[in-house]
């Protein structure tokens, strides 16, 4: 966890602004969705998701950074290891949409699925292979292989938008990033992405 008081400023403002990925595919929830924020940290796309109707569930394994969400109206913080094997806390079809940004774990990736409804949007970005010219992580179990989130959707989703890459977050990075929606119709695209 990163303590925000030994963060410059560029980097905390990163903290708490969403993605730019998330918001652009978030805008096509309807108000009053339900949403899971994966390993969602301190909570930046709980609070925005929350913050333009959406009801969230917040899951992380990391109380004190859930601790900051309690009092956040629309959020409702879920405490939990999502990689110590216990089954989740949540039952199938539970959600509109599911948003995972800078945390993998493979092995759950399945589960991700279950957990939305028929048309229910999949919104993830992380790290991928060559990460590690920049930094962290670098070790290659948190680091996606190229097209790994298109093989991984290709069963059960349609894929809306992806890309893979070098992007200047305040620092540079490599990521990978999907939009999916739950079984194989289109859907409508947000605004602006013609």
């Amino acid at each position: 966890m990163v303590d925000a008081r030994d963060t410059p400023a560029r980097a905390r403002h990163a903290l708490d602004t969403p993605s730019p990925w998330v918001s652009r595919f978030a805008m096509m929830l309807p108000d009053g969705a339900e949403v899971l924020d994966l390993a969602c940290g301190r909570g930046r796309h709980a609070r925005w998701l929350a913050a333009r109707g959406c009801r969230v569930t917040a899951a992380d394994r990391d109380p004190s950074a859930l601790a900051a969400l309690d009092s956040v109206a629309g959020v409702a913080p879920c405490a939990v290891d999502l990689e110590d094997g216990a089954p989740w806390p949540w039952p199938p079809a539970s959600f509109d949409a599911v948003v995972v940004t800078n945390y993998l774990f493979r092995p759950a990736f399945d589960r991700l699925g279950a957990l939305l409804r028929p048309g229910g949007l999949l919104i993830y970005e992380t790290f991928m292979q060559g990460n590690a010219a920049f930094g962290k992580p670098s070790n290659p179990v948190f680091l996606l292989a190229p097209g790994e989130l298109l093989e991984r959707t290709r069963e059960a989703f349609t894929v809306m938008a992806f890309e893979q890459g070098e992007v200047a977050r305040p620092a540079p990075a490599m990521v990978q990033r999907i939009c999916a929606r739950k079984g194989h119709e289109t859907g409508r695209l947000p605004e602006g992405s013609a």
